[in-house]
């Protein structure tokens, strides 16, 4: 069980920016704002309650992604595959890992970059194709990913997450908002036809692969005592919500436009036409750039998940230098696919909602994973998960579970 020292609180008045501001940094893509936007256009203010969920969710299944990091020294994907000492189960483990990250990302990352440049050209880009500024923005990525330090690349994500929350949460400044009816919006429903929305909106903030890449770079950023952990949960914790609440903000900003017309041009385009014709020219540009911030920072984060992982499954624990070879190639790859599917115009918006969607109905298998690994004690020790730990997470695993069974069953008609 843990004890209650490693879940003391630190002090907010110390607390800098840190590793989960790069989850944060990773949920808030265009998957998000698409996800997000369509929710508040298609459904006001209902679906509120599953983004509170799904915040919690991530608070819960992040810190524990942390906690096996910093308290045994490995990557996640590491961690889980020397728990599984039956050969089968470890290749099967990995294979489920590599299917989820390698090939997911990859597909995720076309909509990274395709959301970056439906940014830009909204900010005043659109004289160039939106195939060149999917290609800039893949060759900008790539070169951070290339020559990028770890520590400068965290901090430019940062910043940008940062950005966002002063665009998309200044940006209701600039709207009007009903209150009240936001308040009914946390009130658990599911309107007609919104479940798929609800776990694309759970799927793209509880983010599989977040759970590797925050194990990633915790590792060494904070002590394996009670302190440090108490110091990641509050990192965790802060960042987590921040991001819920951007992604709250943007449900506010599709619930304000729902009544309007839409314009055709496509649901990113759309949400800011919208909003340029209620609130004028400064609604469309907060919406352009949180969409530019959001779509960049998500475009560097998968490649860095992607390659942190298959690292660890391949490049061997004593030799760093094939490790950091394997990361670089595997980070780049995923750029590359990613550009050439968003420079060929391969419509990202349905594949953005399909793919949420799906990352909704993995989610369960994967954090069953680390909760097995978070409560062996031969790993752990005394910071292995205790009863309420365990209790939360299962709680988390099975409501996911459940909305991805019902998504199934309605799919086959064989659910109401």
């Amino acid at each position: 069980m843990v004890s209650r020292e490693a879940l003391a609180p630190v002090s907010v008045t110390r607390y800098r920016p840190g590793p989960a501001m790069l989850v944060t940094a990773a949920f808030i893509g265009p998957g998000t704002v698409t996800a997000c936007a369509s929710a508040g256009i298609g459904f006001g203010y209902a679906l509120l309650w599953a983004l509170v969920f799904a915040t919690l969710a991530t608070i819960i299944l992040q810190n524990m992604a942390a906690r096996v990091a910093i308290v045994t020294g490995q990557g996640l994907a590491e961690a889980i595959l020397e728990a599984a000492a039956n050969p089968a189960l470890r290749w099967t483990i990995a294979a489920l890992i590599f299917a989820s990250l390698a090939i997911g990302n990859s597909a995720y990352q076309a909509g990274n970059i395709s959301g970056t440049a439906a940014g830009l050209k909204l900010l005043g880009a659109g004289t160039l194709s939106p195939a060149l500024l999917a290609l800039a923005t893949g060759l900008l990525a790539a070169a951070l990913v290339v020559v990028g330090k770890p520590a400068w690349l965290e901090k430019l994500l940062i910043a940008l997450v940062l950005a966002m929350s002063l665009a998309f949460i200044g940006g209701l400044a600039v709207i009007r908002v009903d209150w009240g009816a936001v308040l009914s919006g946390f009130l658990p429903r599911l309107p007609a036809d919104s479940l798929f929305t609800a776990i694309a909106l759970i799927g793209t903030t509880v983010v599989p692969y977040n759970l590797f890449l925050h194990a990633a770079s915790v590792r060494g950023k904070f002590a394996p005592d009670a302190e440090g952990l108490a110091a990641s949960n509050l990192d965790t914790g802060l960042s987590v919500t921040l991001g819920g609440l951007l992604s709250m903000a943007i449900v506010t900003m599709g619930a304000a436009t729902a009544k309007l017309t839409a314009s055709g041009a496509g649901p990113l385009d759309d949400i800011a036409l919208r909003l340029e014709s209620l609130f004028g020219m400064p609604a469309r540009i907060v919406f352009a750039l949180g969409l530019v911030g959001a779509g960049f920072s998500s475009a560097l984060t998968a490649p860095l998940a992607t390659g942190y992982v298959l690292a660890e499954m391949t490049g061997g624990a004593n030799d760093p230098v094939r490790r950091t070879r394997i990361f670089k190639r595997t980070a780049l790859a995923v750029v590359v696919i990613g550009t050439a599917f968003a420079f060929f115009a391969v419509n990202p918006v349905e594949l953005i909602l399909i793919a949420q969607s799906a990352n909704g109905l993995l989610l369960p298998i994967l954090a069953a994973f680390l909760l097995w690994v978070a409560a062996r004690r031969q790993s752990l020790g005394a910071f292995a998960n205790g009863p309420i730990a365990n209790l939360l997470g299962c709680a988390v695993v099975l409501v996911c579970a459940g909305l991805g069974a019902r998504l199934i069953l309605r799919s086959a008609g064989l659910w109401p």
